[in-house]
């Protein structure tokens, strides 16, 4: 297992002596932000300098070539200003997944709305219903549905904080308080994660009748 304060200390001085003077905010995304990683878990940074071009993006992916455990590496590498004019609407999961390093995004991230959160959990469901359909008919794929499970989880967290104004990044903390079919969603995605897709036809099942009732909801609640 990485000893994970120890990377991020190697890590954020590649980083400056890569872009120095440049970065704005450095984080933690994922597993490794809540505490839930495992050996084959992704390392998500985000990163967001004063600028970027298509040469930092290169000195960039030159930097993590001389890191360690490359292969794991993820995130987010953008510029301040573009982050700032980012669709609101497409960074509430991004905002409250991230745990800050350098920095803070309260500077660079607009102001995210009850309306933004709407429209965030009304695209994510139609994509999970479109990509489940998709996937039934043609892929018949197990990793893609355990991907779609994942995508329900965050529509899910969404949810969760448009009822109560918390953010829970946590699975099981997040099953502890949903109820009815956003549970069963939360449950079939845990145990997936630990056991695999077990009935690839009921899960493919559950949920795409759950994304088809959001789409429904949702689409009310934003045209009152």
């Amino acid at each position: 297992m990485i000893d994970t304060a120890s990377f991020i200390d190697k890590y954020i001085s590649a980083l400056k002596n890569t872009f120095p003077d440049r970065i704005c905010f450095v984080g933690l995304q994922g597993s490794y932000a809540r505490g839930e990683a495992t050996e084959s878990s992704d390392i998500d940074f985000v990163v967001i300098l004063d600028n970027l071009s298509c040469e930092d993006v290169r000195r960039y992916r030159t930097m993590l070539d001389a890191l360690p455990y490359r292969e794991l590496f993820c995130g987010f590498l953008s510029d301040a200003d573009d982050l700032r004019n980012w669709d609101v609407s497409d960074l509430f999961q991004f905002y409250h997944d991230t745990k800050p390093i350098i920095g803070t995004l309260d500077d660079i991230v607009p102001s995210i709305t009850d309306d933004d959160i709407r429209r965030s959990i009304k695209i994510g469901v139609c994509n999970i219903y479109h990509s489940c359909v998709h996937n039934l008919i043609y892929e018949k794929d197990p990793a893609i549905l355990k991907g779609l499970y994942k995508s329900a989880s965050f529509v899910i967290q969404a949810l969760w904080y448009l009822r109560s104004g918390e953010y829970s990044a946590r699975l099981q903390e997040l099953f502890s308080k949903v109820e009815g079919s956003e549970k069963d969603i939360i449950s079939a995605y845990i145990q997936i994660k630990n056991s695999g897709v077990s009935d690839f036809e009921r899960l493919s099942d559950l949920i795409f009748n759950w994304s088809k009732k959001q789409i429904n909801q949702m689409h009310e609640q934003i045209e009152r």
